[in-house]
């Protein structure tokens, strides 16, 4: 059985700290191209549920005649609206995913970076299955669990690649204490999904043919077009 999810307020107080602090090298943003590049060259409506900073809403931004950031951090909200400052056809609203229902058949682009395993995963796949209008596509990147051999493989080579890529980006092997800290005392409260636990999550919501896959930086990408258009 998963851990019980941390709270909502717990959650929301975790991001507020850490989007306070300067910018830092981010895995997430490493992979934002395999999830732009499982999209069409222009959508329509998208939603970027868990929008964090901004960062991925911006680039969808580039294709979607309207992007949608939704998050429960007021202070990430803040950050994000300023950079999409100048950006008429993105909107934010600070909501909390657990308790907001997203409009049915609404948005041709789904989006949900390091969001989901703070989620029920199965309703809320099921809640941005229904989102989508028929032909519409869900992306998702989040953390893994390792549970196999080859897992923990994986893991134990993307040590020394971050290291080079957090120098690279950063000229520094790590990030400074302030950062260390906040991202750890988030993470305690964190719980994560394996492989075979996101592919179950997937066909329980009726995801049939979802691609889910494994990257070195203790990423999976999920990516899922719904089926109808």
């Amino acid at each position: 059985m998963r851990p019980e999810l941390a709270s909502s307020d717990r959650v929301r107080a975790d991001f507020d700290r850490i989007a306070r602090l300067p910018g830092v090298f981010d895995h997430n943003a490493h992979y934002h191209g395999v999830l732009l590049r499982a999209l069409p060259a222009r959508i329509g409506a998208a939603l970027d549920l868990g929008c964090g900073a901004g960062d991925f809403t911006r680039a969808l931004a580039q294709r979607a005649a309207s992007v949608l950031g939704v998050d429960l951090s007021p202070e990430m909200l803040r950050a994000a609206r300023a950079r999409c400052a100048g950006l008429a056809n993105v909107a934010f609203e600070e909501r909390d995913a657990l308790r907001w229902d997203p409009p049915r058949v609404r948005f041709e682009c789904i989006a949900s970076i390091a969001t989901l395993h703070h989620l029920p995963m199965r309703s809320t796949l099921a809640r941005l299955r229904d989102a989508l209008r028929p032909g519409g596509t869900l992306v998702v990147l989040d953390l893994v669990r390792d549970a196999s051999p080859a897992a923990f493989a994986t893991s134990a080579l993307a040590a020394p690649v971050n290291v080079a890529l957090h120098y690279a980006k950063t000229g520094a092997l790590r990030d400074p204490p302030a950062v260390r800290a906040a991202w750890a005392a988030h993470g305690a409260t964190d719980h994560y999904l394996s492989l075979a636990e996101v592919r179950a999550a997937c066909a329980d919501a009726g995801l049939d043919g979802a691609r889910v896959r494994r990257h070195l930086l203790w990423r999976y990408s999920l990516i899922w077009t719904k089926p109808g258009a």
